[in-house]
């Protein structure tokens, strides 16, 4: 029986300020912007969403470059909108 377990790493990808928040996401498979939503409500309501921040920052090592060359990134999807006819626009004046 294998045990394979996972590592909690601050993230490269997936960072506002440190990569606490991202890392907290990809480990438990959730959007990060929960996770911030959810610091920010224990800062304003106790203060400890602060504390427990700056914990992790020192305690939680950041992702290696070797995982995040095999993360996947997200891509970038442009939309292809025509462009609007400008004679039509000064027509319609």
């Amino acid at each position: 029986m294998s045990s394979e377990y996972r590592k909690l790493y601050r993230s490269r990808n997936d960072r506002m300020i440190s990569g606490v928040c991202g890392g907290l996401g990809e480990f438990f498979g959730i959007d990060p912007t929960l996770i911030r939503i959810i610091f920010v409500l224990l800062a304003i309501f106790g203060g400890s969403g602060i504390v427990i921040y700056l914990v992790m920052l020192l305690v939680v090592p950041e992702q290696p470059l070797a995982e995040v060359s095999q993360a996947p990134k997200a891509e970038v999807v442009e939309s292809e909108q025509p462009a609007e006819d400008e004679g039509e626009s000064e027509a319609s004046e």
